[in-house]
């Protein structure tokens, strides 16, 4: 990926090499004038200095790019071809998210998330995120592996759990990799303008967006849900200094159903459309450095990275559809791996393995601190007890503290 894209997301600029102008609603871009307009005016052009723009832009010939409803749909058909099963357009305008976030922090659900308070207001204003930004695309790509069966999988105490996103390669290459390439189709069509890329890499509240941009609704576990492919998606954005027609969200559909309230093994979906981080799984397995709290622990069963509970129990992802994307079929046997295998692994090992994977980025400690966890939570056998004693004098104070109350757990059961 070109690397203006790869920006500190605390720059908050667009890789914008053009001026845009706004002039009977129609985008129009220009390289000639943009160093003397932005020095003077330090960002986009006024409506005089447009017109003036475009009566030189028709003098020497430039080709001015299609109106915005033509371009929103050649994005949308790019972005099928380049392997996104829906595409679709929001504002910058993102309205009460703004509220709802705010809230959810005041009441420190972000736990040590400390990133998603960082940004403050900007999080849910993507105009001030970037500046210039017009118009958001944002786009979803199927993940769901052929893997073995979750549920056989989450039954077995002996077998590790991995999230069914994270079996394969890290998404944030791929997607970041596909939506640059949609950028540069956009920018063959109109020539050079200001975009960003995000996959994950910046304070964007990309749900809030999907949403907007009709792409799914937003589910009572917090995660976007589409008719036709469940939760399995990953998801992404593309900012512009275009202006798009927007697309009209899209209506909910999960009714009275609380299947994934229920489902939660901690209880993390605190209300509807409400999940407090510090007790869900997957902010445990992933995001948190320390020590898992020992309230929390026997509830985590055989789940080392992440968790898919509500997503299991949710009726529409009897939809999802099975990824054809290569970068996203399982590696390393992770769909059926044993607690003890993963648990023998040397530093190296992990390392090159898991190299190319989301799970690389929590470390060799925290990979053993969860492992520890689901060992002290399978039966009680001569090979998990040898294996929980081979690592009681680990080198990380971490991965000892979570292997000593392993064996607890098995001594405690008369092991």
């Amino acid at each position: 990926m070109a690397e203006r894209l790869e920006k500190p997301a605390h720059e908050g600029r667009l890789a914008r090499t053009e001026v845009a102008a706004q002039v009977d609603g129609k985008p129009r871009l220009h390289r000639r004038c943009q160093r003397g307009t932005e020095r003077a005016r330090g960002g986009f052009v006024g409506e005089r200095a447009a017109r003036a723009i475009i009566g030189r832009m028709q003098e020497i010939g430039h080709k001015s790019s299609p109106d915005g409803a033509a371009l929103a749909l050649r994005i949308k058909a790019w972005g099928r071809e380049l392997g996104f099963s829906a595409v679709g357009i929001a504002s910058v305008d993102l309205g009460e998210a703004e509220q709802a976030l705010e809230a959810w922090l005041a009441a420190g659900y972000h736990g040590e998330m400390d990133y998603m308070a960082r940004h403050g207001s900007k999080r849910a204003r993507p105009a001030e995120l970037v500046p210039g930004t017009l118009s958001v695309v944002s786009a979803r790509m199927d993940y769901m592996p052929d893997a073995h069966e979750a549920e056989a999988q989450l039954a077995d105490g002996e077998r590790a759990y991995v999230s069914r996103y994270a079996l394969g390669r890290d998404y944030h290459k791929v997607l970041r990799t596909r939506l640059q390439k949609l950028a540069d189709r956009i920018s063959a069509e109109i020539g050079p303008f200001g975009h960003r890329v995000f996959v994950d890499s910046a304070p964007v509240l990309e749900v809030e967006i999907a949403k907007r941009a009709g792409i799914g609704w937003r589910g009572k576990h917090t995660l976007l849900l589409d008719r036709s492919g469940g939760s399995a998606f990953f998801l992404g954005e593309l900012f512009l200094d275009v202006a798009l027609p927007a697309d009209e969200p899209t209506s909910a559909h999960c009714g009275q159903c609380t299947a994934c309230i229920s489902a939660c093994p901690t209880g993390a979906i605190v209300a509807p459309y409400k999940v407090d981080a510090r007790r869900c799984i997957s902010y445990l397995t992933i995001e948190l450095k320390g020590a898992i709290p020992e309230e929390f622990r026997p509830l985590l069963g055989n789940r080392i990275y992440g968790c898919d509970d509500c997503q299991l129990v949710c009726p529409w992802n009897r939809f999802a559809r099975v990824s054809a994307e290569p970068d996203f079929a399982t590696r390393n046997g992770l769909d059926a791996a044993s607690l003890v295998e993963l648990f023998a692994w040397s530093a190296e090992e992990f390392e090159q393995r898991m190299a190319g994977s989301a799970i690389y980025r929590i470390g060799y400690e925290r990979w053993l601190r969860n492992i520890a966890v689901a060992l002290g939570n399978a039966p009680t056998t001569d090979a998990v007890l040898a294996a929980l004693r081979a690592r009681s004098d680990d080198a990380s104070a971490l991965v000892r503290e979570h292997v000593q109350w392993a064996l607890a757990q098995h001594a405690g059961r008369g092991a």
